[in-house]
C-alpha cells in the first residue's frame, strides 16, 4: 500500500483517532445539541399550539362580544320603548289632569256667575221694590209700610218677571 502514498501505521491511527473524537462529538455535543434542538421544537410546538387556543378563544370571544351587544342592543331598545310609553301614559295623565283642573275652573267660574246673577237679581229686586214703594208714596200721597206689602211686591215682581220670561 505504500505505492499508493496510504501508510497502514498512520490510517489506523487516523481511523482511531478520528473514532475517538466522533464518540467525544457525539457524547458530549451532538447529544446535547440534539436534546437542545428536541426541547426547543417542543417549545415551538407548544407556542403554535398556544397561539391556535388563543385565535379559537378570540374567534369565540368575538363572537361572545357580539353576542352581548346584540342583547345590549335589544336591552337599550326596550328601555327606549318603555321610556317612550312612560313618556306617552305621563303625558296622557298631564292632558286629563289639565281637563279636569280646566272643567273644574269652567264650574266655579258657571257657579259665581249664577251667583252674581241671582244677587244681581236680588239687588234689583230690592232697588225696584224701594222705587216701586217711593211711586206708591206719591201716587197715593201717603206712606206705604214696606213690610207689611213687602209680600204683595215679591208677588208683582214675580209676576213681571214671568212675564218677562215667556
Amino acid at each position: 500500500m505504500d505505492a499508493l502514498g496510504i501508510n497502514l501505521p498512520g490510517l489506523l491511527t487516523q481511523l482511531i483517532s478520528f473514532t475517538i473524537l466522533f464518540l467525544i462529538l457525539y457524547k458530549f455535543l451532538y447529544g446535547p445539541i440534539t436534546n437542545m434542538l428536541d426541547q426547543r421544537a417542543e417549545r415551538i410546538k407548544a407556542s403554535l399550539e398556544a397561539a391556535e387556543r388563543a385565535r379559537t378563544e378570540a374567534a369565540s370571544s368575538a363572537e361572545a362580544v357580539e353576542q352581548e351587544m346584540g342583547k345590549a342592543r335589544q336591552e337599550g331598545q326596550r328601555l327606549i320603548a318603555e321610556a317612550q310609553e312612560a313618556a306617552r301614559r305621563a303625558g296622557e295623565q298631564i292632558e286629563q289632569r289639565s281637563r279636569q283642573q280646566s272643567d273644574e275652573i269652567i264650574a266655579r267660574a258657571q257657579s259665581e256667575i249664577a251667583q252674581q246673577r241671582d244677587s244681581a237679581i236680588e239687588e234689583l229686586r230690592r232697588q225696584f221694590a224701594g222705587l216701586a214703594v217711593l211711586a206708591a208714596e206719591r201716587v197715593v200721597e201717603r206712606e206705604l209700610d214696606p213690610a207689611r206689602h213687602q209680600e204683595l211686591i215679591d208677588s208683582v215682581l214675580e209676576e213681571g218677571l214671568s212675564a218677562r220670561q215667556n
